[in-house]
């Protein structure tokens, strides 16, 4: 069967066949009455715990960057030159920022 929804419509929608707000049977519902830190506080990670590692001193060699490597101005990664997919000199972005 084809509607006509240009057509006006018949049916009262405003009218007192609805059921007004204040007639509703609405039961308040208990909120939280929580402090978002402690929720944080009180929630575990396993593995997260790097206290013992504060007293352990880490090391890593940082080499200088190489002649056949570029930093990328897009993801600031210090790339082979295989990755380069434009730029020359300064303005030089990887294949992953194209």
């Amino acid at each position: 069967m084809a509607t006509d929804y240009d057509a006006p419509r018949t049916t009262d929608i405003l009218g007192g066949g609805g059921t007004a707000l204040d007639e509703l049977d609405i039961k308040p519902t208990a909120a939280a009455d929580t402090d978002e830190g402690e929720i944080l506080e009180t929630l575990d990670l396993p593995g997260a715990d790097l206290s013992a590692l504060s007293a352990e001193e880490l090391s890593v060699q940082v080499l200088p960057k190489q002649s056949d490597e570029f930093t990328c101005m897009g993801c600031f990664l210090v790339q082979h030159h295989s990755r380069r997919a434009t730029g020359d000199g300064e303005q030089a972005y990887c294949r992953d920022c194209v």
